[in-house]
């Protein structure tokens, strides 16, 4: 195949190896672990996140460095794909049996009760039936999180290209601009050419400029829609 299926577990952990070593990701979780403050940090990101999140006192000779990603290569990749990193209390799909064995093998073998479970996922995953790659993960601590299991389909090759404009919000300015050229280069045939062209080029430029931007607009406040970066972790905005 020309364009193969993407695994988002695999961009990922390519996210996660720009950012953070390898071989230093258990050093840095088990200097977590040995804080004297941690209780105290932990209570503090509470109460300024205001999330459900919670930290999972996991064994750290018993964790896998692979499955171990922080959060702001979950943010980039969310970002890139257009995914969202949301509580699982707000996925609306059912779990599959093989995590839910996850789980209960992870408490077994660590001897502790998991919770503030995450999932990233499409944003319609956490609305409708829809089968592509859900990760679920569980907190540690300190915006790390540790990978419990990955199921359904991987995405579509082209998603993160077909995402880009929406980004963030340079990006879907630097999109507006690229397709109000091409539509103003594809209707130029039908200006005067005479020594004014370049100025009826320019005012016809920024017609459509102002015609994109208006749809985009448009589009946005009808649709509940947003950029990437405004709601991979967002439960409201679309």
């Amino acid at each position: 195949m020309i364009f193969n299926p993407t695994n988002i577990e695999e961009k990922l952990r390519l996210q996660q190896s720009k950012q953070i070593a390898q071989p230093d990701i258990l050093k840095q979780v088990q200097a977590i672990f040995e804080a004297d403050n941690l209780k105290e940090t932990i209570i503090k990101n509470e109460l300024k996140s205001g999330n459900d999140s919670s930290c999972n006192h996991f064994n750290i000779d018993l964790l896998a460095s692979d499955r171990i990603f922080h959060i702001d290569s979950i943010k980039k990749t969310c970002i890139d794909y257009r995914l969202r990193f949301l509580d699982t209390k707000y996925f609306k799909n059912e779990f599959p049996q093989e995590a839910i064995h996850k789980i209960k093998a992870l408490e077994k073998e660590h001897n502790i009760t998991l919770s503030g479970f995450k999932i990233m996922a499409p944003s319609k995953l956490f609305k409708l039936e829809n089968p592509d790659d859900p990760l679920l993960f569980a907190p540690i601590g300190n915006g790390y999180y540790y990978l419990i299991h990955k199921w359904g389909n991987d995405l579509n090759p082209l998603r993160k290209w077909r995402m880009l404009p929406f980004k963030n919000y340079e990006n879907l300015l630097v999109f507006a601009l690229i397709v109000s050229f091409a539509l103003t280069y594809l209707f130029n045939q039908n200006l005067p050419q005479d020594k004014n062209h370049t100025s009826y080029f320019f005012l016809l430029f920024l017609f459509m400029f102002k015609s994109i931007v208006g749809i985009v607009i448009y589009y946005a406040i009808s649709q509940g829609k947003n950029v990437n970066s405004a709601i991979w972790n967002n439960k409201y905005s679309k």
